[in-house]
């Protein structure tokens, strides 16, 4: 890979100057006078990982001894006993445990961090922190995820030492957000406290700390990981960051505001689904892949080319207005309106932008899409707004989310969400966001490299998010950023997975050669999950499609584009330019 920065880096940088000093002003190909372009410095190529032989498993229970940590059980677990897409995970150790238990003074609730690490008795010398979604709140199954949905590997498979966490709360609900405590657990804090100590208990059952670590997740995940990236630079050498929740409390309000327009456009009253149905949503997916499927060259279905779409479709020009009664062949001049305002990015009753736009795609018409929009609202984001990140936190004893969502300001809900007081002294769009995030020179100075990907059809956390972040990446890096990250969209997908897309894929092994080979990846493959696939059918593929189709996806700001001849449902037949 050409790379053509220009960063210095201590020692190395020297060096290569040193190097390059008596050569660079006597290039032939350079016209007389004009100075030579400056020397590029490499960046450090961190050594591969070294593998090693669990020893003992039960035994850990006693063996570690870390301050404010709780080993409550070190449990064998057979072969067999977990399987992805269908084969059997090998022989591992299960350790669970706990740090920091209190009792807050806020609320009067206990509050740990719990967590369990799962050990392969045949370890590849590596760490896997496995960034859940959600609001936590679960210590779920350490597998480690490797991208996209209907997975065919994960990192304990692959021989990695993974762990999973609760984020410091035990209970899958918001309302630890009243513990100040436990907002900032869940917002970073967990992660800086478990790194530490997930590495000094490898190093306790393998003889040796791990050579490589990596953190990764999806959605919520996601934004741990990019938080990470920002915050705990030192602390691990891949970072793989699936549809983030970059600006998530933004994103949620956002949201809130899309509920906010829907019940005002439904035809049955209190039933937001009718405010944009299912027929209509379609429609509007259909009218965009007239606008946008061949402009990669393959009239297939799938808008590869993400930005040349938003110039050429227009919902107001390109779907029909009703001229009557809505039936689901067009949309009233109030829908076009009010859906065309949510598309442009959210805003609060006096015009304050709240969060950025979506694209336009072909992924609307899936169930997947419309549970995000009508119903995570009032399930979700209300009790998110209202607990985790509001300051001060709305009473649980009378908070209703629906009357909460149809009613809110949200002038006033942004401003809370922005607020501090003396006894959450962090803002919610502060514990939650990346601090600096365009800023990875920490990262990159020292080797690590970061993988980013995301579905153009995600209804919550829109991929022109994470793409005006990697813009901002990219000019913070005078104008290149592929030599320590990279960006893939991932055409149709849904939230982490689903929709019309080829949303099978592994992006862990390519970060691993990334970090470890210096092999950076120039595109991922990518296929559907059609009838037969051993990690689970994908129910929104069009039927026309092979159940086996692939495609190459593509670091931004390239895209996958037909040849011009060979098969359409063959990755072969398309290249990213």
């Amino acid at each position: 890979m050409k790379i053509i920065h220009t960063t210095h880096l201590a020692g190395l940088a020297t060096l290569a100057l040193l190097g390059l000093a008596g050569c660079g002003s006597n290039n032939h190909d350079d016209p007389p006078g004009v100075p030579a372009p400056p020397p590029v410095a490499q960046l450090p190529q961190l050594s591969p990982a070294v593998g090693a032989t669990l020893g003992a498993c039960t035994e850990l229970a006693t063996r570690v001894n870390i301050a404010d940590t709780t080993i409550t059980a070190a449990n064998e677990i057979a072969a067999g006993t977990l399987a992805i897409a269908g084969k059997p995970v090998a022989a591992h150790c299960q350790v669970l445990g706990q740090m920091f238990r209190r009792v807050s003074p806020v609320d009067g609730k206990s509050y740990a961090i719990g967590f369990e690490m799962r050990l392969p008795r045949n370890w590849n010398g590596r760490f896997f922190y496995q960034a859940n979604g959600g609001v936590d709140g679960s210590v779920v199954t350490a597998t480690g995820p490797v991208g996209g949905g209907g997975p065919l590997d994960n990192a304990l498979n692959q021989g990695f030492a993974v762990l999973s966490s609760d984020a410091g709360h035990g209970a899958p609900t918001p309302f630890f957000g009243i513990d100040p405590q436990a907002r900032l657990d869940y917002g970073y804090q967990a992660v800086g406290k478990l790194t530490p100590i997930a590495k000094s208990l490898i190093a306790v059952a393998y003889g040796k700390a791990p050579d490589r670590s990596y953190i990764g997740g999806c959605s919520n995940g996601g934004r741990h990981t990019m938080v990470a990236a920002a915050r705990y630079a030192e602390q691990y050498d891949g970072y793989l960051a699936g549809n983030p929740g970059y600006r998530l409390p933004l994103a949620a309000l956002a949201n809130i505001a899309g509920a906010k327009t829907y019940a005002a456009l439904a035809s049955t009253p209190g039933d937001l689904t009718t405010g944009f149905t299912q027929a209509e949503r379609t429609l509007v997916s259909n009218a965009v892949l007239g606008k946008c499927d061949a402009l990669d060259g393959a009239a297939d279905g799938l808008v590869q080319d993400t930005g040349a779409c938003q110039a050429a479709f227009s919902l107001e020009r390109d779907v029909p207005t009703c001229s009557g009664t809505r039936d689901g062949t067009c949309l009233s001049s109030a829908q076009k309106t009010g859906i065309a305002a949510l598309f442009a990015g959210a805003r609060t009753e006096s015009g304050t932008t709240i969060y950025t736009s979506f694209p336009y795609d072909a992924g609307f018409g899936t169930n997947g899409w419309a549970s995000w929009k009508f119903g995570a609202p009032i399930d979700r984001d209300s009790g998110a707004a209202a607990f985790i990140w509001a300051v001060p936190p709305e009473d649980p004893a009378t908070f209703n989310g629906r009357d909460f969502v149809l009613n809110v300001n949200l002038a006033s809900l942004l401003a809370r969400v922005n607020a501090t007081n003396a006894t959450y002294t962090e803002s919610g769009t502060s514990f939650m966001t990346p601090p600096d995030g365009a800023n990875l020179a920490r990262l990159k100075n020292r080797g690590a490299k970061m993988l980013v990907y995301h579905g153009t059809s995600d209804p919550i956390f829109s991929s022109d998010d994470t793409t005006a972040w990697y813009e901002a990446l990219r000019t913070a890096n005078s104008g290149d950023a592929s030599n320590f990250a990279r960006f893939f969209r991932v055409p149709g997908m849904n939230h982490c997975s689903g929709g019309p897309a080829l949303d099978q894929f592994d992006m862990l092994t390519p970060l691993v050669n990334w970090v470890e080979k210096g092999q950076a990846p120039d595109s991922v493959l990518a296929s559907a999950r059609g009838a037969g696939n051993a990690g689970g059918v994908n129910a929104d593929l069009p039927a026309a499609w092979s159940a086996a189709r692939s495609r190459p996806l593509c670091p931004y700001p390239k895209v996958a584009r037909y040849k011009g001849s060979g098969n359409v449902e063959d990755a072969a037949s398309f290249s990213c330019q």
